[in-house]
C-alpha cells in the first residue's frame, strides 16, 4: 500500500514542473498556481474524508474510491495542452488524492495498533517503501523520458488504478458508530479542530502551514530550474544535471529513505521541537545550495542539496504526523490527520506555491533559491521562541 501511495505522486510530481514551463510554456504564476491545486485540494478534503473514515466507511474503502476517482481524473486531464482546460482536471485529482495521504496513514496505523504494535517505531520503516516507490517512480519517468509529455499523467493514472483496486483487499478499518447523540460538529467530525484550543497544538499547526509552504517549491520548480533554465546555456549542456534532472532530484527521496529510519532515534531523545528545528534548518541548506550551485562545477552543491531534503522532509512531515498520533483521542484521529494534511498540504501549499510563483517571475533564478532559504530560516528562528511542548 506504502509503495504505489507515493509512486502515483512520484510520477508527476517532480517532473511536471518541467513539462509545463518547457513544452507547454506555461509562466511562473501558471506553473505555481498548478501545484497550489493540491493546497486547496487538502484545504477541506483530508478532513471531510477523514471524517467518513472515522464515522461510517471504512478508511481502506475510501481509500480504494479515491484512488480510482483520481487515477479516471489523471487520464481526463493528460490530453489538455491549454491552461484553462488542464488546470480544473487537475485540480479535481487531486483534490481526490490529497486525502489519500492521511487515509493511508490511518490504515497503518489502524494495523499496527491491533497487532499490538508501537507505531512510533514500526512505522518508520514501512513508510521507508513509500519513498522507494517514489523513487522507483521518478526512475522509470526519466528513463523512459516522459518527463517532457504528458504520458507521466497515464503512467500515475494506471498505478492509481491499481492501488484503487488492492486498497478493497486491506485489513478492515474500524469506524466509531456511536449510537449517542452528538452535536453537528461532533457529527461532521469538526471536533479535530478543536485542537486548536490547545496553544501548543495550535503553535504546532501554525508552523506546519509556514513550514508546508516550503514543500512545494522544489517540487514545482527545481525540475524546470534543472531542464530548461541550465539547459539553455551552452556549457551545461549535456551535463547529467540537465540530461536527467529526475534522477539527480531522486537522491532526494533516496536521502529521506536513510532519514526516516533516523526518526525513532531522533523523537526519543530530542522531542519533537528540535527535531522540527532540525528539519527548518535544513531547508534553509537545501535552497540556498541550490541557488549556488549548478551541474559543472558546482554540481556538488545540487548532490548536498539532494541529500540535505531528506532531513528537510522527513524530520517535519513524518515527525509531525506522529506528534498528532500521540497527542491526540482514537475518536478523532483519522480527522486530526486530516487536519495536519490541511495545514501543511493545504493552506501551506496553497499560500507557498502562489507566493514562490510570483517571486519567481519577479527576481528570477538564482536570486529567487535565497529569497526561499531566508524564509526558511525566519520561520526556524520565530518557532524556536514560540513553541513550548512539554516533553513526553
Amino acid at each position: 500500500m506504502i509503495f504505489l501511495q507515493y509512486a502515483v505522486w512520484g510520477a508527476w510530481l517532480i517532473s511536471l514542473g518541467a513539462y509545463l514551463g518547457g513544452v507547454l510554456h506555461f509562466d511562473g504564476v501558471q506553473t505555481g498556481s498548478i501545484f497550489a491545486a493540491m493546497g486547496i485540494g487538502s484545504l477541506f478534503m483530508p478532513a471531510i474524508m477523514g471524517v467518513i473514515a472515522d464515522r461510517w466507511v471504512p478508511a481502506q474503502k475510501v481509500l480504494g474510491c479515491c484512488h480510482i476517482a483520481a487515477a479516471l481524473l489523471l487520464i481526463a486531464a493528460a490530453p489538455q495542452t491549454d491552461y484553462a482546460r488542464l488546470y480544473p482536471l487537475l485540480l479535481l485529482s487531486v483534490m481526490f488524492y490529497m486525502p489519500t495521504i492521511a487515509l493511508s496513514s490511518s490504515a497503518a496505523y489502524s494495523a499496527l495498533s491491533r497487532a499490538g504494535m508501537d507505531a512510533v517505531k514500526a512505522f518508520p520503516p514501512i513508510r521507508v517503501w513509500g519513498t522507494v516507490g517514489f523513487i522507483c517512480a521518478m526512475v522509470a519517468v526519466d528513463l523512459l523520458k516522459l518527463a517532457a509529455s504528458a504520458n507521466q499523467l497515464y503512467l500515475s493514472a494506471a498505478l492509481g488504478l491499481t492501488l484503487g483496486a488492492y486498497a478493497f483487499t486491506l485489513p478492515g478499518c474500524a469506524v466509531s458508530r456511536s449510537a449517542e447523540s452528538k452535536s453537528w460538529v461532533e457529527s461532521l467530525g469538526l471536533k479535530a479542530f478543536s485542537l486548536f484550543k490547545q496553544k501548543k497544538m495550535a503553535i504546532f499547526f501554525t508552523f506546519s502551514m509556514l513550514l508546508g509552504m516550503s514543500l512545494q517549491i522544489t517540487n514545482a520548480f527545481g525540475n524546470d530550474y534543472l531542464t530548461n533554465h541550465f539547459g539553455n546555456m551552452p556549457e551545461y549542456e549535456g551535463t547529467f544535471g540537465v540530461e536527467h534532472a529526475n534522477i539527480l532530484i531522486s537522491l532526494s527521496q533516496l536521502s529521506e529513505t536513510l532519514c526516516i529510519l533516523l526518526i525513532p532515534f531522533f523523537m526519543s531523545r530530542f522531542g519533537i521541537k528540535k527535531v522540527m528545528l532540525i528539519s527548518m534548518l535544513a531547508w534553509v541548506f537545501r535552497f540556498g545550495l541550490l541557488g549556488a550551485g549548478n551541474p559543472g562545477y558546482g554540481v556538488w552543491m545540487l548532490i548536498l542539496s539532494m541529500l540535505v531534503y531528506g532531513v528537510a522532509f522527513d524530520f517535519f512531515n513524518i515527525s509531525g504526523s506522529l506528534f498528532v498520533e500521540q497527542e491526540t483521542d482514537s475518536a478523532v484521529r483519522s480527522s486530526a490527520q486530516g487536519v495536519f494534511m490541511i495545514m501543511t498540504n493545504g493552506f501551506g501549499a496553497l499560500i507557498g506555491s502562489y507566493v514562490a510563483g510570483a517571486v519567481v517571475d519577479a527576481y528570477g533564478w538564482p536570486f529567487s533559491w535565497y529569497i526561499f532559504s531566508a524564509y526558511a530560516l525566519t520561520v526556524a528562528v520565530v518557532f524556536a521562541l514560540q513553541f513550548k511542548p512539554k516533553r513526553a
